[in-house]
């Protein structure tokens, strides 16, 4: 089963929280009692993001975590990398294979276009949608999600003015 970890998801919550209110420092302890995560593994997480360049860190009285990036340019792909590593479904489909029979393989090409695939899927996918901010595709073009939503509105209107006359 293709899933990610508790942490990773964390991870994610943690990045959310900070999307939510730019700009504001956030101290460890506040975004635990803000995500009801509990304060160490807050902190652990923090550590890796700070050392993954996905949040800034300033020490001292008005100090805390934001986001090291505005969270459009954030992407599902950049968090997964940070806490889990590169995505590859297969040995194979990793930049670093060691695969004893991937000149024989009949299967590997396959696999390869299908982690490229997911990729893909991941990196159009931004820490604004995910934090539940909305937020159009990379090219300003909207997600399919919010795509979904501007049309169903459009059809609720359409359907309010027709009931009207």
């Amino acid at each position: 089963m293709l899933r990610i970890s508790k942490l990773t998801d964390y991870a994610t919550l943690i990045l959310a929280q900070l999307a939510w209110q730019p700009g504001r420092r956030f101290t460890a302890a506040q975004i635990a009692a803000e995500t009801g995560l509990s304060a160490p593994t807050v902190s652990k997480l923090l550590k890796q993001l700070h050392r993954r360049g996905l949040v800034q860190s300033t020490r001292g009285l008005h100090g805390g975590y934001l986001l090291a990036r505005p969270a459009a340019e954030i992407s599902a792909a950049h968090i997964i990398d940070a806490l889990e590593g590169p995505i590859a479904l297969t040995e194979c489909a990793g930049s670093a294979s060691h695969c004893c029979i991937e000149t024989t393989c009949l299967v590997g090409r396959a696999w390869q276009r299908v982690t490229q695939a997911i990729r893909r899927s991941l990196q159009d996918i931004t820490l604004l949608e995910l934090a539940g901010l909305g937020g159009a595709s990379p090219g300003g073009a909207l997600s399919p999600l919010d795509r979904g939503l501007v049309v169903a509105a459009g059809q609720a209107d359409t359907r309010g003015t027709q009931e009207t006359l």
